[in-house]
């Protein structure tokens, strides 16, 4: 607590907690905090972020030493904002105020930073869950999976990657940019760090029951959908660059094993209805994977993404002419093709086997590649202009 010797620059640690509607538990956070603040022997503050509360939430927290600060805008992430730009300590740690974290384990959340780490989780997987402290399907099935899903898509080592107890220095709060305002707001914390190459420990926890009578904020379903949502957009290799390679994969196999005709396997023809369908897959499955190139150059003209290293290694080998001569090559390419069976088929007076017709449909994917790639180059030559501007 910072009295009127101290200055807001000497607060060493900062504890921050959003807060809705939270009057049974908010005493009882703010009392641990407290008193694990007060055993640290240095400055620190105890933020609570009211974002709308109806109750008496507020007045309790105020009447037990904590900085109440009001955020009217609704949602986790935004009282999250609100209470890390409000925090005025070298070290900041934050939990919910439904008594479901233990607010006394501070010193164990400031210890790592303080010996140079830039973020400390918690892992209530590595530690303890009590009894009917989580749904089952949260604990077997959504936090394990999106958690794997997050170290595959970004890295890092983190295990519980959306529980609500961890800590952060100042600076690290800087250089990650946070930004979202939903439950989402956990998901992007990590993925901001892991892109921005943060030093991240992980302490095991123990999740208690919260103390709440009413309903949790959390929503399974709609909330699971937002933290998968937002992985998913903050990486253009997964959203688009894998799902479009896999579909041109996929397409270009019947269009080159149809080329000499029908293929029988196990009594069953494959013939020219397959090349019509990998036409498609393969023309999609190419504008899927430029839509991610577009992705990736827009999330850093956006700020969405610091990690410019694709992004400057695609335009050292790409210009704009560069562009438009390959995608003239691809389309002679397939027009060649289809010229031929053109060629093929006057001279049998256009009794055209399955075979030309399957060359023909091959000829058509590249043909269609290749205009695709012509006009892409000014959109992705415009595109750098633009980040050229910023530099």
């Amino acid at each position: 607590m910072i009295d009127k010797h101290e200055t807001a620059a000497d607060i060493e640690v900062s504890a921050v907690m959003p807060c809705l509607n939270e009057e049974e538990t908010i005493g009882a956070c703010v009392r641990k905090a407290v008193d694990a603040l007060g055993r640290l022997g240095v400055p620190w503050e105890v933020i609570v972020v009211d974002n709308g509360s109806a109750d008496r939430s507020a007045e309790i927290a105020a009447s037990l030493g904590a900085r109440v600060v009001r955020e009217p805008v609704k949602g986790y992430g935004s009282a999250y904002l609100r209470g890390l730009d409000e925090a005025r300590g070298r070290y900041i740690v934050i939990a919910d105020s439904d008594d479901s974290y233990d607010w006394s384990d501070i010193e164990r959340f400031v210890t790592p930073l303080r010996e140079g780490r830039d973020m400390v989780m918690g892992s209530r997987f590595k530690g303890r869950i009590e009894p009917g402290a989580m749904p089952w399907l949260h604990r077997y099935f959504g936090n394990p999976v999106l958690s794997w899903i997050l170290r595959l898509f970004f890295g890092g080592r983190v295990s519980d990657a959306h529980c609500g107890m961890r800590s952060l220095t100042k600076d690290a709060y800087r250089r990650m940019k946070l930004r979202t305002v939903g439950m989402e707001f956990a998901s992007e914390m990590i993925v901001k760090a892991c892109k921005a190459k943060l030093d991240i420990a992980e302490i095991p926890i123990t999740l208690h029951r919260d103390g709440r009578s009413g309903r949790p904020h959390l929503r399974t379903f709609r909330d699971g959908y937002r933290h998968l949502r937002f992985m998913l957009m903050c990486s253009p290799t997964y959203l688009f660059f894998v799902p479009g390679a896999a579909l041109m994969a996929l397409g270009f196999i019947p269009l080159v094993a149809l080329m000499g005709g029908i293929v029988w396997i196990g009594g069953h023809g494959y013939g020219t209805h397959f090349s019509l369908a990998g036409i498609v897959l393969v023309t999609v499955g190419f504008q899927i994977i430029t839509l991610g190139l577009y992705a990736k150059v827009y999330s850093y003209e956006a700020q969405f993404e610091d990690d410019v290293r694709f992004v400057d290694r695609f335009y050292r080998h790409f210009s704009l002419e560069r562009g438009l001569v390959l995608g003239a090559l691809v389309f002679l390419a397939g027009f060649a093709i289809d010229a031929y069976v053109l060629c093929v088929g006057i001279a049998a007076r256009f009794s055209i086997t399955v075979a030309e017709l399957n060359k023909a449909a091959l000829a058509t994917a590249v043909m269609i590649i290749g205009i695709q790639i012509f006009f892409s180059s000014f959109l992705l030559s415009m595109l750098d202009m633009k980040r050229r501007g910023r530099l």
